[in-house]
């Protein structure tokens, strides 16, 4: 096992949109996360991923880019990313940038010169055909609902997007796009950031004959047979690594949708020459259903337990784990995986998924409010939500589909990508200090007892829960480096495993029901020389077995 900072780095992830507002026009901001650094780094994190703050027309909030080399007017001005980077690195904080290069914005210029005409020098930048019989060129449907394919009359043909029609696609096969791509990368690297989180990469290389998808299901043909791990994706990678990346000491996650262990192996493998680590997503469709995603299902322990025990065994010694259990992507961790019923359960089960995390093998995330056991939110009404997928989604299933209002509220209720989105609870003032007026989106109404002000300096907090975690993670190399093994993998309430390295034996005990539960130590591990790492209740119990209380964690060495 090679040693590396960023494996044992702890990582914390910002959407500016929503983390603090310091200009009072409801958005985050720069200049807001430049205020909050101190908060991060007393945290202990020690890398911040910056969700996208450049120059964009927001369709999808940042994840349309229409300059790569500028800032989003909201967000501040390039001097005052300077000078948060300045400051983070000051401060002992890293920050790796969100690299969205799948795709561009419409009002890119690079696509304002591609839809001009059809000899124009930037036309192959992006994937333009001729329709059939009046139709799109094939069935495929986009991410955010609707097909994958806008008619443009200017040149009497469709383009490609995998994602909002203001969001085309770029064509990876043009070597003018990747080196493009990575020149502005190395703007960004000379400029001193510190890597890169890069969205959807598995996603820019596509077959060839772009052929219709698998219906199923839905209104449209599924794209991803023909888009995931494309046949060139691992040759520009290493292309995109030989060229800049391996120039400098930086720290690259992919974001892999649909990726397989075998397949990390070649994007994250330590002799692969591409990234240092992929996100895998197996973990966050345990819940999905009929609609996909759109469900309001509940995991099963014995599947969790599955998934994440293939991701530490197959990478092991080979390749490395991103750990995490929600994003700026995904419904809040303590709603979906713990339980936010009561102010107990809530508490207890927000740091019992901390312990199950953060020891395991991989690179700890962090999205922000997880610290403080931030929450899904209900919103009564869709003219409350502001995603696009959401929106979307709702018009696609409930007007399309037949799929009543009701049943699809409480779908975005469980899943919505809004319910990571709200504000951040600093306070109990207006707006949750979040902002001096009415934020881009409503602040969770919960936040008058979630919030940081309440957490910091309580000593029995889920955020200096966090915080120990982190702090036993840079004192002990055996909750980084340490070999994962699974115990007890059929019982339906308990995860527990070991983690093993140079002669020290971690075993980790977590209560996934709300009702107590019965382990017993396995006879290897029945000695008298037990020491409590972690724990979310006062432990008591004997040497062979321990009752375990709702949501109840342990950590012993």
């Amino acid at each position: 096992m090679v040693k590396n900072w960023w494996k044992e780095a702890v990582v914390y992830q910002i959407y500016p949109r929503s983390f603090r507002d310091s200009n009072g026009d409801g958005i985050g901001d720069l200049k807001g996360i430049i205020e909050k650094l101190d908060y991060i780094r007393q945290l202990g994190a020690n890398v911040i991923w910056l969700c996208p703050i450049y120059k964009s027309p927001n369709d999808d909030n940042g994840y349309d880019i229409s300059d790569y080399q500028d800032i989003m007017t909201e967000f501040g001005s390039m001097s005052d990313f300077d000078e948060l980077l300045r400051t983070a690195h000051k401060k002992g904080i890293k920050i790796i940038m969100d690299l969205v290069v799948n795709h561009t914005s419409d009002e890119h210029p690079w696509f304002a010169e591609s839809r001009k005409s059809k000899d124009n020098s930037y036309r192959d930048y992006y994937f333009w055909r001729e329709g059939k019989s009046g139709n799109p060129p094939n069935n495929w449907g986009s991410c955010f609902g609707g097909p994958a394919w806008k008619y443009d009359a200017q040149t009497n043909m469709y383009y490609l997007h995998l994602f909002s029609p203001k969001q085309p696609d770029l064509n990876w096969d043009n070597p003018d796009v990747r080196s493009a791509v990575y020149h502005t990368m190395t703007w960004w690297l000379d400029k001193g950031v510190d890597g890169f989180r890069m969205d959807v990469i598995s996603f820019i290389s596509k077959m060839s004959g772009l052929q219709d998808g698998p219906v199923g299901n839905r209104l449209y043909g599924d794209f991803e047979p023909y888009v995931k791990n494309g046949p060139h994706v691992h040759q520009y990678l290493r292309e995109m690594n030989r060229q800049v990346l391996s120039k400098y000491d930086i720290m690259t996650v992919g974001e892999t949708p649909g990726v397989t262990v075998e397949e990390a192996k070649k994007y994250a493998g330590s002799e692969a020459g591409e990234l240092n680590m992929v996100f895998q997503f197996e973990h966050m469709g345990l819940d999905s259903g009929e609609y996909g995603k759109w469900s309001d299902n509940r995991f099963k322990l014995a599947d969790l337990k599955q998934v994440m025990s293939k991701w530490q065994t197959g990478l092991e010694g080979c390749a490395w784990n991103s750990l995490y259990w929600n994003n700026h992507d995904q419904p809040r961790a303590v709603s979906r995986f713990g339980n936010d019923s009561t102010p107990l359960l809530w508490e207890k089960s927000a740091k019992m998924l901390a312990t199950c995390l953060h020891m395991m093998q991989g690179t700890p995330y962090i999205y922000q409010g997880e610290e403080l056991g931030m929450t899904n939110v209900a919103f009564d009404k869709l003219e409350d939500y502001r995603d696009l997928e959401t929106l979307n989604a709702y018009d696609e299933l409930v007007n399309r589909k037949g799929v009543p209002s009701k049943t699809m509220m409480n779908y975005i209720h469980h899943i919505s990508r809004d319910n990571a989105r709200t504000p951040m609870q600093w306070d109990d003032s207006a707006n949750a200090g979040f902002s001096s007026v009415t934020p881009w989106i409503q602040v969770n109404p919960n936040y008058i007892r979630i919030n940081a002000k309440n957490e910091v300096n309580n000593a029995g907090s889920i955020y200096n829960y966090y915080k120990e975690l982190i702090r036993l993670r840079k004192q002990y190399d055996v909750i980084v480096y340490g070999k994962y093994e699974l115990i007890d993998k059929d019982n339906p309430q308990i995860y527990a495993y070991t983690r093993t390295w140079e002669g020290q034996t971690l075993l980790v005990i977590c209560n996934f029901s709300e009702i107590p539960a019965e382990f017993q130590f396995p006879q290897e591990l029945k000695i008298k020389s037990k020491k409590i790492l972690a724990a979310n209740y006062e432990v008591c119990g004997t040497d062979s077995s321990c009752r375990l209380q709702p949501y109840e964690a342990r950590v012993y060495l």
